[in-house]
């Protein structure tokens, strides 16, 4: 973690949040009391942004900060600028094109995440979505391995499940998740509809939650021993057939 990625002590970390910085995390000292760290809580409260909060050990704490006088606070600043959801879609109906979207779900290698993002962009997705928590962090690691993607791609950050799926659905956006149980395959995605692509955790996919309101899984057959692709190389030839479908060859 580079040194200017965070902000350390209460009244800076106070200062970060009042300003609006886009803040990935903030880590507590266990135990942490006090008037200050009390306004601290209260202005996260305040700023209604669902800042991820995690109460570590001072060992923790001092290697973050690389043992300055972080009074038990230190906070994660976000490498990129993260969207509003309904922002997103003012930015969709603007272009006039059809809703091209991909969640993540669950999805915690930074090295996927990154790679993933790479061949969104490429394709031509409207925006990446990931979970509040669960997700791999976007770091210098995904940065790197997005080739920049993800200085480029619109991310949002959501932080209930079923307000988001309702308003996904609400502009009439098809749920399509990817799933080795499916019965239909990729290729019979009606992809030039408005729609969002879901592609799962490493090791257990799909969430059940997500899969229950998607409208569609589909699943790319497979021939060899090994019972499935990594998540971004699946994520690839589903996102291509996308393209492929809208270029209309």
């Amino acid at each position: 973690m580079e040194k200017n990625q965070i902000v350390y002590g209460l009244r800076p970390v106070m200062e970060a949040v009042k300003a609006g910085k886009q803040i990935d995390k903030i880590y507590f000292q266990s135990n942490l009391q006090g008037k200050l760290f009390s306004e601290l809580k209260a202005l996260i409260k305040q700023s209604g942004k669902n800042i991820q909060q995690q109460y570590v050990p001072l060992e923790k704490l001092d290697y973050l900060s690389r043992k300055q006088n972080h009074q038990g606070v230190v906070a994660q600043l976000s490498n990129i600028e993260y969207w509003e959801l309904e922002e997103l879609f003012e930015h969709i109906d603007a272009t006039g094109e059809n809703a091209f979207l991909v969640y993540l779900d669950n999805v915690t290698d930074v090295r996927n995440l990154g790679a993933i993002a790479r061949s969104a962009e490429c394709a031509g997705a409207n925006g990446l979505i990931i979970p509040q928590q669960g997700s791999a962090p976007i770091n210098q690691d995904a940065i790197k391995t997005s080739a920049g993607a993800l200085l480029r791609l619109p991310v949002c950050k959501i932080n209930n499940i079923k307000t988001f799926i309702n308003t996904i659905k609400a502009h009439d956006v098809r749920i399509y998740s990817a799933s080795e149980k499916a019965n239909v395959l990729y290729t019979q995605m009606k992809a030039t509809e408005p729609l969002m692509l879901v592609m799962g955790s490493e090791e257990n996919g799909v969430s059940p939650t997500m899969i229950k309101m998607s409208d569609e899984l589909v699943k790319i057959p497979l021939k060899g021993e090994i019972e499935s692709l990594n998540v971004s190389a699946a994520a690839s030839v589903l996102l291509f057939e996308i393209v492929r479908q809208r270029l209309g060859i």
